[in-house]
């Protein structure tokens, strides 16, 4: 792929990613944020978390089964700290809007309500993803390690997808998307394994 034509794409990803927390913004000054801004805010941060991590989970299988896609890489580490950003952006939404940076508030919710136990580990999950996300993390922990420590992002995907469930009222199916969307995926990882395998078996003399 041409440099200017991955500049333009990142340029385009970057806008894209940005959109939302733009929106939000405009929406906050200009007193447009609806009814319950709160809610508006936790809902469009927290949904946003979810599309990005699970684009960026998406990468791999795409670049695999589709040589050519390849250079889908360069954008998965953009995708995953877009995902944090916004993750960060609806937990501080929480902590500013909801709890009043009360800390007993907040403790107390995380240990009764299973919604925010569940998207306080979420995020804790992705913490230490995000700040490992530089070459310089990669180089000090070893690509095992780091392959390692990075399959978190699972388990955060998952924790979210669940988080959110237990958050919308009974018979809203507001998380369904999301959540086919990554069983799929994780429905292609053993798919996965097994297409590398094949690829590099040795052809019987």
């Amino acid at each position: 792929m041409k440099r200017s034509t991955l500049i333009l794409l990142k340029t385009l990803t970057w806008a894209a990613c940005l959109g939302p927390a733009i929106l939000l913004t405009y929406q906050a000054v200009t007193n447009t944020l609806g009814p319950d801004p709160t809610a508006n805010i936790e809902l469009t941060t927290g949904y946003n978390t979810l599309l990005l991590l699970i684009l960026s989970l998406a990468i791999t299988p795409l670049r695999k089964f589709v040589p050519r896609l390849g250079w889908l890489i360069k954008f998965r580490r953009l995708l995953g700290l877009f995902a944090f950003f916004y993750g960060t952006l609806h937990m501080l939404a929480y902590v500013a809007l909801y709890a009043g940076f009360n800390v007993s508030a907040m403790l107390d919710d995380i240990a009764k309500r299973k919604f925010i136990t569940m998207g306080a580990a979420t995020w804790l999950l992705l913490l230490p993803l995000a700040a490992t996300s530089t070459n310089w993390a990669i180089r000090k922990l070893g690509g095992k390690n780091w392959n390692r420590l990075h399959k978190l992002v699972y388990v955060a995907a998952v924790c979210g997808i669940v988080h959110y469930w237990w958050q919308v009222k009974p018979g809203v199916l507001a998380p369904m998307n999301l959540t086919i969307s990554l069983a799929v995926l994780l429905a292609l990882r053993p798919v996965l394994v097994w297409w590398q395998r094949r690829r590099v078996r040795p052809v019987a003399a």
